[in-house]
């Protein structure tokens, strides 16, 4: 009997001989907590940050100039309006109607303690602190991590997650945004007990990294992230998959900036991209198939991808190319 696309993706990132290589995280079903980390509007998020509103850009709000609250790192606990996890509404979250035979449940946690950090405080503040005030800042991560935990134990408990999407955004396009060891002792340290949380309740785990985070995939993969994504080419994926292959699923990959959304780029192109992917990153299961970046592409390109994808991805496994 053919797999259901759950069935397929689990075989994915478990590395257990899938039938076919996902377009995408198919199957899952994302939902959301009842808590603003990014408002629609101009406006506060639950933090107290503020975020202004550019209605053509793509994603719409961006953090306010000065629109961050902690002027004065030694009094960030006076300054830092950590959001209440039960004084939220969970009745908004509703997942009785949804069939968990065919469905994974998604929640979706945005802005993780990088990203927060630097909300909190600027990102160039949040920069300079990282290295000059270095306990500090992992005191205040301490103090957001120990939040996100929160907030993922009552998910958990309303929705009984099968999956987190847990995003924060580890690097630029050449390196971190600051040294590994600095990232070891604030930001992977509590990451870690994050991911402890979920480990604990039998939640998969789906890093969202965007940039060049190679210095400290290693450490990610030692924390137990189960998927990593959108797996940026910036990075030398074959080398990671080479390594790390049999221990984390990739999802994304196949180029956005000098393939999808290149000006002029050629259906053939984007069919040549998709299939060079695929024999980079699959073999053995542990690759879903995504552009490394999610923004508007033509749709004449999307259909070339997906088709390919579809097609190419199905052969891969179907004809045993991939048998190791």
């Amino acid at each position: 009997m053919p797999l259901t696309a759950k069935e397929n993706l689990l075989r994915v990132i478990h590395h257990e001989n899938p039938e076919w290589v996902p377009y995408g995280m198919e199957s899952q079903i994302m939902i959301g907590p009842p808590v603003v980390e990014r408002p629609g509007q101009a406006g506060l998020d639950s933090w107290g940050v503020r975020w202004d509103l550019e209605e053509d850009a793509h994603g719409g709000t961006y953090p306010a100039h000065d629109g961050h609250t902690v002027t004065d790192l030694a009094r960030w606990r006076e300054q830092v309006t950590i959001p209440d996890v039960d004084a939220l509404d969970w009745s908004s979250i509703k997942t009785d109607e949804i069939d968990r035979d065919e469905h994974l449940i998604a929640a979706f946690i945005e802005f993780g303690l990088f990203e927060r950090s630097y909300l909190l405080l600027g990102m160039d503040n949040a920069l300079m602190a990282y290295i000059t005030e270095t306990a500090l800042m992992a005191e205040l991560v301490a103090a957001v991590a120990d939040y996100k935990i929160k907030l993922i134990e009552r998910f958990d408990d309303e929705a009984d997650l099968d999956l987190v999407w847990y995003g924060d955004d580890w690097g630029t396009q050449h390196n971190l945004f600051m040294p590994p060891d600095i990232w070891r002792a604030t930001i992977g340290r509590h990451t870690k007990r994050i991911y402890d949380c979920m480990r604990a309740r039998d939640i998969l785990i789906n890093q969202h990294s965007c940039g060049k985070i190679e210095a400290v995939f290693g450490d990610m993969v030692e924390m137990g992230a189960d998927t990593w994504n959108p797996c940026q080419p910036c990075n030398d994926l074959a080398a990671l998959k080479q390594e790390f292959g049999g221990r984390i699923a990739f999802c994304g990959g196949i180029d956005s900036q000098f393939v999808l959304d290149r000006p002029g780029v050629t259906t053939d192109e984007v069919r040549a991209e998709v299939r060079r992917r695929i024999d980079e990153m699959a073999g053995g299961g542990g690759y879903v198939a995504a552009p490394s970046h999610g923004v508007p592409y033509d749709p004449e390109i999307v259909e070339a991808m997906v088709d390919e994808i579809a097609t190419y991805g199905r052969q891969l496994y179907g004809e045993g190319r991939r048998s190791n």
